[in-house]
């Protein structure tokens, strides 16, 4: 269904974040930190990228972070990158604590009451739907960042987080939504747009801090 369909029968679009909301942590930080875990060869790559990480640093906080994840993700082409990001995902939902329990609830009992749940997230597209799909979390729409294959594997297209995620939903066709959920400053052109912007686990100062970059007040609530 569409937007304008959505709106002409009333169901309401509703826009979780993933990390933060309704996991704790960054799920591709633990992919790939599971991934140097696993492979020697890479952390002592990394070791000797040491040189350019510090000079890219200087510059700016992304590139070695990025470098680092094209390290991570040597070798791996598409197949096989869907394959450890899928088996990483039936892994990971094992660890229950790590998943906030009332952010899945709230979800599903958005998707109970019929409305257009919407998953908007920087966390990879592959990984993020695999980990949804072990939850038993269907029906949901995902727009995520993005990987692409390089000559030496895969490696970042397109980082959905910020206004990209508000880019990324005009191209999905939505301009606007009645509920929004995120936990950070980065969240805020996302909330902005929301009939209703509700901040998760947000202290006071960053609370302060959203409701004046959308020059409102927002909803709180505190998720374990």
């Amino acid at each position: 269904m569409d937007a304008v369909s959505a709106g002409m029968v009333g169901q309401r679009v509703v826009l979780f974040d993933f990390d933060g909301v309704l996991i704790h942590g960054t799920a591709f930080y633990l992919f790939i930190r599971e991934r140097y875990r696993r492979s020697l060869w890479r952390g002592l790559l990394a070791v000797l990228c040491l040189p350019l990480l510090l000079v890219q640093r200087l510059f700016s906080r992304r590139l070695p972070i990025r470098t680092l994840v094209r390290i991570a993700l040597f070798g791996l082409g598409d197949q096989r990158y869907q394959a450890a990001a899928n088996a990483f995902a039936a892994s990971l939902v094992q660890q229950s604590r790590l998943f906030c329990r009332d952010g899945l609830q709230a979800l599903r009992r958005h998707q109970a009451a019929g409305d257009r749940v919407i998953v908007v997230t920087g966390c990879e597209h592959t990984l993020v739907s695999g980990i949804l799909q072990q939850l038993g979390l269907i029906n949901l729409e995902v727009l995520a960042s993005q990987l692409r294959r390089g000559w030496f594997g895969m490696r970042p297209q397109w980082h959905n987080v910020g206004r990209r995620k508000v880019e990324k939903l005009a191209q999905h066709g939505l301009t606007a939504w009645q509920v929004a959920y995120g936990d950070s400053l980065y969240d805020a052109p996302m909330l902005k747009l929301a009939t209703e912007a509700v901040l998760v686990n947000g202290t006071p100062a960053l609370c302060k801090k959203v409701e004046k970059a959308l020059g409102r007040t927002i909803t709180r609530v505190e998720w374990f």
